[in-house]
């Protein structure tokens, strides 16, 4: 059985890769591996996602599933006020992340969990380019325990391809936020933003 990149410990061989991408004026060249999601390059999922992002982000924010770190690294690099929480199943993609956020002095916390197994307290704002291939069940519940980890007034950010279930998506994200918005369709993808109601 092949490995996937949502396995916790990788044990394909390392072969490092450098994915070079500008983001809102910031030039990066990140290290990625095998056995980590898009080796070698920003997938196109994620890079439709952080465009969409809105231009500050403050508070407390959770990189969920963080790969090699893109997200939360451009969003810190962004809000440096922010505090970054980085997290993500796989060993190998979580210590790149590391790395990569200490190379462009991102400050942040870093936790290898199963989603939200090992993650406590609440944010401002959940990222998310979810895993698909983990199965419907499995994003779902991610979806379901990032409404649980925002604070009031919150958002949950994430992207899905329209052929991949964004549509049925956006129904069930419906049943968990008051406030759901499509914030981009590009190649594909659609980009959701989804907020939690505001204390009264």
């Amino acid at each position: 059985m092949s490995e996937h990149y949502y396995t916790e410990n990788p044990t394909s061989e390392s072969r490092p890769a450098e994915a070079a991408f500008t983001y809102r004026g910031h030039a990066l060249r990140l290290t990625t591996d095998s056995g980590v999601f898009s080796r070698g390059e920003l997938d196109a999922g994620t890079r439709i996602l952080l465009a969409a992002l809105p231009q500050t982000m403050p508070g407390s924010i959770l990189d969920l599933g963080c790969g090699w770190g893109p997200v939360g690294i451009c969003v810190g690099l962004e809000n440096p006020d922010s505090r970054v929480t980085f997290s993500d199943i796989n060993l190998r993609a979580l210590e790149l992340a590391k790395r990569n956020a200490a190379k462009y002095g991102v400050q942040g916390d870093f936790i290898h969990s199963d989603g939200f197994a090992a993650i406590e307290g609440a944010f401002d704002a959940v990222i998310t380019n979810p895993p698909i291939r983990a199965g419907k069940q499995t994003i779902y519940q991610m979806f379901a325990d990032s409404a649980e980890h925002l604070l009031p007034g919150g958002s949950l950010y994430l992207v899905i391809r329209k052929q991949q279930g964004a549509p049925s998506a956006q129904k069930y994200l419906a049943t968990l936020f008051p406030q759901v918005d499509v914030l981009d369709k590009s190649g594909g993808y659609w980009v959701f933003r989804c907020q939690k109601e505001a204390d009264k």
